[in-house]
């Protein structure tokens, strides 16, 4: 039986409604749902102009979608969310001072994230993609749900990963090395933070791929059969604490200046999502000098000789030195088929494949398609 039609307006309308009802709620709880580094990124001001916008837009298009009988139910989820964000005070919602609290949740950091990725990435992989690949590809309900988990426990991933690694990096301080670093300007100290971390982490990925234990983890990743701006997302918790640990310790260690791993910290968001990215377009020799979706979805290739190659997420130097770089030469050669080399060694879902590296190898038939 074929698939009913999906209508984008429905889902955009259901993907607004329920943002702009998280904001609303954000608005309302402030200490625990927003993240107080991040608030610093964006006013007030900004986030109730986004949220009227987002309002606006989930009526609109949730009505178009039930004018036009295309998943009615879809929309009416977003036309009831977006109703009860306002009724739950919309963008009048007024709070005092922001207090302090120990914890808290970065549901502003997810709500943002996610709003500006897809609105910049659907559109780039609907007209430039390599794959004719719907927003609402198998799979997406999973790693939406491991987006909303690395963003909105991002608070307490920093908290590990800084556990993890203050106390090494204050026993291995190195005084002049970190004088002489920190003498050099911004941009300099970037670019070699970048291919610091990008050595440590590409050490670490490889051996993510060659210690059976740690592959269990890092199997999840490798478990989207489909690659798009989405699909990075797809980490298990271990492995991001484990994988920012590694990268965060050198960093610390050389003493980089804050503004100069600020700025690698965006960048590893940007690129993480454009190297898993849909997008056909061909770089020419920049293939060479940054990775782009070409090489790493090499990397994600199912072939039996792509599956020790192109460890590297911001530099192809690196797996030149390492002696792991390989990438056809063709530009119009991309993998056929994506996902781990034994599909049924992973299941469905967040929550199984989050046990799954705890179940000594176990096989599934309800696996990853």
């Amino acid at each position: 039986m074929a698939r009913p039609h999906r209508s984008f307006f429905a889902y955009a309308s259901a993907l607004l409604g329920l943002l702009s009802l998280m904001a609303v709620a954000c608005f309302h709880f402030p200490e625990l749902l927003t993240s107080r580094e991040f608030r610093a990124v964006y006013n007030e001001q900004f986030a109730r102009h986004l949220l009227l916008v987002g309002l606006a837009a989930a009526f609109i298009l949730g009505t178009l979608a039930i004018l036009r009988d295309r998943n009615k139910r879809i929309a009416t989820l977003g036309v009831g969310s977006a109703t009860l964000a306002v009724l739950f005070g919309g963008t009048n919602v007024q709070f005092d001072a922001i207090g302090q609290t120990p914890y808290s949740l970065g549901l502003d950091w997810f709500v943002l994230s996610l709003f500006f990725s897809a609105l910049v990435f659907v559109p780039l992989e609907r007209y430039l993609g390599k794959r004719m690949l719907s927003p609402l590809r198998p799979g997406w309900r999973t790693d939406v749900g491991y987006f909303f988990m690395s963003h909105v426990l991002v608070q307490f991933i920093l908290i590990l990963v800084t556990a993890s690694t203050s106390t090494i990096a204050g026993l291995a301080a190195f005084p002049s090395l970190k004088a002489a670093i920190q003498s050099l300007p911004v941009w300099a100290q970037f670019l070699i933070a970048v291919f610091v971390a990008d050595m440590a982490q590409a050490l670490l990925h490889r051996a993510y791929h060659n210690v059976p234990w740690l592959w269990r983890f890092h199997a999840v990743h490798h478990s989207s059969r489909h690659m798009d701006w989405l699909a990075g997302s797809r980490i298990h918790f271990i492995e991001i604490v484990m994988t920012r640990s590694a990268v965060l310790l050198p960093l610390l260690v050389l003493g980089f200046s804050t503004p100069a791993v600020n700025a690698y910290v965006i960048l590893v968001g940007l690129q993480a999502v454009l190297a898993h990215a849909n997008l056909g377009i061909r770089f020419g020799w920049l293939e060479y000098l940054v990775v782009l979706p070409r090489y790493h979805h090499w990397h994600h290739a199912r072939q039996k000789d792509y599956i020790d190659v192109n460890y590297a997420i911001h530099l192809p130097l690196v797996d030149m030195l390492m002696g792991t770089f390989k990438l056809p030469r063709d530009q119009a050669q991309w993998p056929q088929e994506y996902g781990v080399m034994k599909l049924e060694t992973v299941p469905k879902g967040i929550v199984r494949q989050h046990l799954m590296p705890f179940q000594g190898g176990r096989k599934f038939d309800d696996y990853v398609d």
